[in-house]
């Protein structure tokens, strides 16, 4: 393992999208830091400059990456920009619970809308530019990904998906020396629960339940999370590519 700091990082551009809170705001600021230009995407423009402010290195683009050509735009606006593309970081995510009684077609397309969809078309818009700079993908799936989750069936369905788009561009897009990589966090403090519908009761008791399953007995903080995203990035790491590294407390073990 590579354990210099990232300073191959210096004037990359990358994109992070989810970037207006938790896992993505934590990544745009900790590329930011490393010298690197980021465009941050979002839904809320209030919650981008949040992130934005103080780092003068992060721009910021609103977007619902679920809208027609939203993906599209969102490169553009990267390359336009800067003129270039080094890293694409697909971090926007959506989590609810749904049990299979309740299962609701909506949600189950709004899920891999977000999860598989979006990335996709982002990934692809993103190609050409990617290819030039023999650039690099970051993917965030979850412990879910890959661990059952009564309750929430479609949800890590979706996140299984994003770890075979992983490996599987990973192996596609090996001869244009682009590497992609996942980062599969566990529970990390967000506002997913809170965007989920759940109240502020059922918030608390949701966390210490998982915090006692946890084996290192604690939720994520997303600065935790931000610097593999960061680290798997880092053009440093030349070697590295199809890998779904799982960072949880060591749930998944559990």
């Amino acid at each position: 393992m590579n354990t210099k700091s990232p300073a191959g990082l210096t004037d990359r551009v990358v994109v992070v999208t989810g970037a207006g809170t938790g896992i993505g705001r934590a990544t745009a600021r900790a590329f930011a830091e490393a010298g690197a230009r980021v465009l941050g995407v979002g839904r809320r423009v209030d919650a981008l400059e949040e992130t934005a402010a103080g780092h003068p290195g992060i721009a910021v683009h609103s977007a619902d990456l679920s809208a027609p050509g939203a993906p599209e735009k969102a490169v553009t606006a990267a390359v336009d920009r800067w003129g270039q593309l080094d890293a694409l970081v697909n971090n926007a995510g959506l989590f609810r619970m749904m049990p299979l009684a309740d299962t609701d077609a909506a949600v189950i397309a709004a899920l891999f809308d977000l999860h598989v969809t979006a990335p996709t078309l982002l990934a692809q818009a993103a190609l050409p530019h990617l290819r030039r700079s023999r650039g690099t993908i970051v993917n965030v799936s979850s412990t879910y990904g890959h661990k059952p989750a009564p309750g929430a069936a479609h949800y890590g369905a979706s996140k299984a998906a994003v770890e075979h788009l992983t490996r599987s561009w990973a192996v596609e897009l090996a001869p244009d020396g682009i590497r992609v990589n996942a980062v599969g966090p566990g529970p990390t403090e967000s506002e997913a629960l809170a965007a989920a519908g759940l109240p502020d009761t059922a918030i608390e008791q949701a966390k210490k339940a998982e915090a006692a399953r946890i084996p290192l007995g604690r939720r994520g903080e997303p600065e935790e999370i931000a610097g593999w995203i960061v680290h798997l990035a880092d053009p440093a790491n030349t070697w590295l590519t199809g890998q779904v590294l799982t960072v949880d407390g060591g749930l998944e073990l559990v």
